[in-house]
């Protein structure tokens, strides 16, 4: 069996190639193994179907994307760059949306965000004593406003600056993060986080 990153890697790259020329759901498993010169048990030893194949590509890009830009200070510059990767698969990510829907696209996102939020909240809380759940109900609450945004942005094509886009959202966040801890912490009065189990 060929090395599973680079098998997975050349099947994403397949399937990046192939939307260019063909709607998410015309494209077929066998179009991609082709392409990519594997066999179909190679394609099913890594994704059991396109649409989880659709969805490693979206969050390992959005993993690479974000590597180093999960803190407090950086977060601002991490969104950006999501923006940015969504932009140069323009037509890839347009194909997913108009083909599986905004649910699915939804979900990815959700994912990659909560994942950035989580990290940018952990660090603002170091050396504050906050629940588990309190700190996820942050993560939560800002990644629906960011994917909405975004998903906003998609389905209307991609034609807004983003960079406008996330220099709203640092004015509306500006220290509301900080904030929603602070809260946090007088209504957990000082709880740790054990005191969530």
């Amino acid at each position: 069996m060929p090395n599973t990153n680079t098998t997975k890697t050349a099947l994403g790259e397949s399937l990046k190639k192939l939307v260019l020329t063909k709607r998410l759901e015309k494209i077929t498993i066998n179009d991609l193994t082709t392409d990519c010169g594997i066999s179909r048990m190679a394609f099913y030893y890594h994704f059991k179907d396109i649409y989880d194949l659709v969805e490693w590509v979206c969050v390992e890009d959005g993993k690479k994307v974000l590597q180093g830009k999960k803190t407090y200070e950086t977060w601002q510059e991490g969104m950006s760059q999501i923006f940015e990767a969504v932009l140069e698969n323009k037509a890839f990510v347009l194909n997913v949306y108009r083909s599986i829907g905004r649910e699915k696209v939804e979900g990815y996102l959700y994912k990659l965000t909560y994942e950035m939020l989580k990290e940018v909240v952990e660090d603002r809380c170091r050396g504050v004593e906050l629940l588990a759940a309190h700190k996820d109900f942050i993560a939560d609450f800002y990644k629906y406003g960011f994917v909405g945004i975004m998903l906003d942005w998609v389905g209307h094509g991609m034609k807004e600056d983003y960079e406008e886009i996330v220099e709203n959202m640092g004015v509306m966040l500006h220290g509301n993060i900080a904030r929603s801890i602070k809260n946090f912490e007088k209504a957990d009065g000082g709880a740790t986080e054990n005191a969530a189990f």
